[in-house]
């Protein structure tokens, strides 16, 4: 009932003007959010980086209306690359394609996205397609599949493990060859697309993460469950998939000891790291998530 009171608002233009323009607002997103600017991204990038991690810097934005928005958005994208590139930094990018103008023209975000997944080729980086919500997961993937065919190992995308469909999308973009990132959704979705209970998710979790461990494509294990994660260890040591042939991917501001845990055990660990000022639909979707936050952050916020 709170996740779905708690996704409803992450849509309410009225509350997410209120929440994006208040010290209060501002305040609690920071468990989730690095800051508002590159500057103050890079920075935590930096930080985290001297711990051990490697980090996909994401910067905040989603449903832009005007080409000017998403050519902008986009500019954002080209300084960050370069700002890694020389800051020699242990960093990629996610970018989700309605922040770079996909509900503008789907042609506006081939060229957008195109434009940034080139950029990154040439200086030996990656981009990260991110998903979003059932609407768009046919579109992410024919642009993802139409990047890789142009760079090759420079770009790669998310799959939902709650959609009935995602079996079928993993095969398809493993024979390609094309790197994945595993999470279990975070969007509201029918019954008739995706799984409606947390157990089915879970278990349709734990079979696409062994297709792609097997596979031989370096994926993302994007899960905070330790349930999950001691699955993927167990299977990774009965399969001898080596360490260093996937990673977990974690998000910035949750579970952060079990993140130092598993760098402490020799695995790779991703942190994605959200910023910028459009950061209350990204909060409220982590809310969502795991509403036990809900009170964490009330908490905080009064003390």
């Amino acid at each position: 009932m709170l996740r779905s009171v708690l996704i409803a608002l992450s849509q309410n233009a009225s509350v997410r003007n209120l929440m994006e323009r208040s010290a209060p607002g501002r305040r609690i997103s920071s468990r989730f959010v690095a800051g508002l600017t590159v500057g103050e991204a890079l920075r935590v990038t930096a930080a985290l980086n001297r711990e051990g991690f490697a980090v996909s810097l994401d910067s905040l934005g989603e449903s832009v209306a005007t080409e000017q928005q998403a050519r902008s958005a986009a500019a954002v994208y080209h300084q960050l690359l370069d700002a890694i590139a020389a800051q020699g930094l242990d960093a990629n990018v996610s970018v989700k394609l309605t922040g770079v103008g996909m509900d503008v023209s789907p042609a506006l975000a081939e060229s957008t996205a195109g434009g940034i997944v080139a950029h990154a080729a040439e200086l030996g980086n990656f981009v990260r397609i991110d998903m979003e919500g059932s609407d768009y997961t046919e579109p992410t993937m024919a642009l993802t599949e139409h990047l890789h065919a142009q760079f090759p190992g420079r770009v790669g995308t998310v799959l939902q493990a709650y959609l009935y469909r995602t079996v079928y999308d993993t095969e398809r973009l493993l024979e390609q060859g094309i790197r994945i990132r595993l999470c279990k959704g975070a969007y509201k979705e029918s019954a008739r697309l995706a799984f409606p209970q947390k157990t089915d998710v879970d278990a349709n979790y734990a079979t696409l993460m062994r297709m792609m461990l097997k596979s031989g494509v370096f994926c993302g294990i994007a899960t905070h469950d330790p349930a999950m994660i001691a699955a993927t260890e167990r299977f990774a040591a009965e399969q001898g998939i080596a360490r260093d042939r996937f990673e977990f991917q974690m998000l910035y501001g949750v579970q952060r000891e079990l993140q130092r845990d598993l760098l402490r055990r020799g695995y790779g660990v991703r942190v994605y790291l959200p910023f910028g000022t459009d950061w209350y639909p990204y909060f409220m979707r982590r809310l969502a998530e795991r509403p036990a936050n809900v009170l964490f952050l009330l908490k905080n916020l009064f003390t």
